[in-house]
């Protein structure tokens, strides 16, 4: 084995163990880190909860022994400083290895380099971008919002064979079927935010909740619940929905000013926080994807009926589209699927890339990407 196989066998090490993560590290980034010395496992560590040691630290915890003479594969660059746990980089220029493997750098401008410095300094070698981009994809909702301030936005929706997503009179339940619909909920497990809108929330009934146990999850933390976010302009719900009885954090977006209508939110959900717009007529959602991220959201998972749908694509907020399509027919009665206007011209279309075809059950699942214009 080369030594640039090497490096890219105990990398996928890694990235496998930071998958371990993948559903209860946010808002913190997916990392794994394994410790290798003359071509023998050592030790391995994955970051499994916020506010939990860092993988890195997981790994030199476990380790029998020491780590001189050996190499070090960690998936994001060791911190250079203290957050909620001490820096990373000290605690491996102490344990003293010979190599740190670095998959990517850390993505936050204000300190990308220093921790891969911070080892130079000491006198460790530096190996960086190997399996770069897998790493990177692993955490595309961590480094969307470290790079651009915005959260990476994933829309879902259900839909017929002719493009229905619900009757005319509203109703959409179920156009999929149950594999499908659990499917989505590990969509939402994944996610930091579920994003949606008062009419899907009262047509629905809809929960927004994740309705997985930990096993299902394959994790020693408990589930996660994400944030609901509702666009609701005039605050039309009454907060006797479904959504209201399960707890969790929920915020709604809205331009109502009333007080009085205000106040019963305030009174009867604790759990509820409500931002008002006084500079619009509607809540402009890049806005509040811009809040999200201020508030370290870094995915944001979407369930909404045709008019978000084609907003949020339209404005090119969409980072993923994940389709699940029934082999049912509506008609043409039935509501689309994106409310994009009228598209006169050809050149004019959205056009998208497919990244992933599959069944599930009896539907097909497509997860698709907006091309870059």
């Amino acid at each position: 084995m080369s030594n640039s196989t090497s490096h890219e066998y105990w990398m996928s090490k890694a990235l496998q163990l930071a998958r371990k993560g993948f559903y209860s590290t946010h808002p913190n980034p997916r990392v794994g880190c394994v410790i290798v010395r003359d071509g023998e496992l050592l030790s391995e560590g994955f970051h499994e909860y916020p506010g939990g040691p860092h993988a890195e630290i997981n790994a030199l915890n476990n380790l029998m022994g020491d780590a001189k003479g050996s190499t070090v594969y960690v998936t994001l660059e060791p911190c250079s400083h203290t957050g909620k746990t001490p820096p990373c980089a000290d605690a491996l220029i102490k344990a003293a290895p010979d190599t740190v493997v670095i998959a990517m750098l850390d993505p936050n401008p204000l300190v990308s380099g220093q921790g891969i410095e911070k080892l130079k300094n000491h006198g460790i070698n530096v190996i960086t971008s190997v399996l770069e981009q897998q790493a990177i994809q692993l955490n595309a909702g961590f480094v969307k919002r470290m790079t651009q301030n915005l959260p990476f936005v994933r829309v879902k929706m259900g839909l017929s064979l002719d493009g229905g997503t619900a009757l005319s009179n509203g109703i959409s339940q179920w156009i999929t079927g149950p594999e499908s619909r659990h499917d989505v909920q590990y969509l939402r497990a994944a996610s930091s935010a579920i994003l949606s809108t008062a009419t899907t929330v009262q047509n629905d009934d809809a929960s927004l909740n994740v309705r997985l146990s930990a096993e299902q999850l394959n994790q020693q933390t408990g589930v996660r619940q994400p944030m609901r976010v509702i666009i609701d302009n005039s605050l039309k719900l009454t907060g006797k929905e479904k959504l209201f009885e399960l707890g969790g954090e929920i915020w709604i977006f809205t331009t109502q000013q009333d007080e009085e209508v205000l106040s019963y939110f305030k009174l009867h959900h604790k759990n509820v926080s409500i931002f008002t717009s006084v500079t619009s007529k509607r809540i402009e959602i890049k806005d509040v994807l811009l809040k999200l991220a201020k508030m370290e959201i870094n995915e944001v998972h979407t369930e909404c009926g045709s008019t978000l749908a084609g907003a949020l694509i339209q404005q090119q907020l969409v980072d993923e589209l994940v389709l699940y399509m029934a082999p049912d027919l509506m008609g043409k009665q039935a509501q689309g699927l994106f409310d994009l206007g009228e598209i006169s011209i050809m050149s004019d279309k959205i056009q998208l890339s497919i990244a992933d075809v599959r069944m599930i059950g009896r539907d097909i699942k497509i997860v698709a990407k907006p091309c870059q214009p």
